[in-house]
């Protein structure tokens, strides 16, 4: 009988072991999965329309009397039926961007794949693109690179409109300034492009000590400003 109650004890602590792996193994494998997954990107796409049209029928559900806000949502039905029935080109369409940068502009690569898919089915002078901006700036290089994402837009012959609620100063405004349109708020923050420093001149001090200064570059523009 303690033989069996032993073996019983062993057998349930082995089963717990066992059971601890398998778990710990696979929340590492889900990890691995999940930053696979993550790596490779996906996009959320939100259909803007529909979102304010379910706000609206909350708020005139929650306002109308239940008699009027049925009339309403039978007329709204009417219209989506007839705007159903409408061709397709001649919709007019909006797609709706946020870029929000840091010093290293580091959204700048999924803006690229956006702008990408977005070039793959928007039609010249028919769709718009919108980006939401907000950035105080940052590197010149990345930036560079985030206004020249934005540039392929307008190249492809779509209208650009980017839109500052907070601020878009250096790199950012750099952006802007690409677009066809800027829409700003009233107390937004907006340029300028450029940096500016402050720094001490102490060359008649070297002239006093007789310090001369020996500026070696390799080549005629290697160093334009001194």
């Amino acid at each position: 009988m303690e033989f069996l109650t032993n073996y019983g004890l062993f057998l349930a602590k082995t089963l717990t072991v066992v059971v601890a792996v398998l778990v710990v193994v696979g929340g590492i494998i889900a990890l691995r999965l999940r930053q696979r997954d993550g790596a490779a990107g996906r996009f959320k796409i939100i259909e803007l329309n529909a979102q304010y049209r379910d706000n609206r029928a909350q708020l005139e559900q929650a306002i109308l009397p239940p008699k009027q806000w049925r009339t309403q949502q039978k007329l709204r039905e009417k219209e989506n039926k007839q705007a159903e029935k409408q061709p397709s080109d001649a919709v007019l369409r909006t797609f709706v961007l946020r870029f929000t940068g840091d010093m290293r502009a580091s959204q700048v690569a999924s803006l690229r794949e956006e702008i990408s898919t977005i070039l793959s089915v928007a039609r010249p002078a028919q769709d718009e693109v919108m980006v939401c901006l907000e950035s105080g700036g940052g590197l010149v290089t990345a930036y560079g690179l985030a206004a020249a994402q934005l540039a392929r837009v307008r190249a492809a012959g779509i209208k650009l409109t980017v839109t500052i609620d907070k601020v878009a100063a250096s790199g950012g405004y750099m952006m802007a300034a690409v677009a066809d349109h800027i829409v700003a708020a009233p107390f937004a923050i907006v340029g300028s492009i450029g940096v500016v420093a402050q720094i001490p001149n102490i060359h008649r001090l070297l002239q006093r000590n007789e310090v001369d200064i020996e500026l070696l570059t390799a080549g005629q523009y290697k160093r334009t400003l001194t």
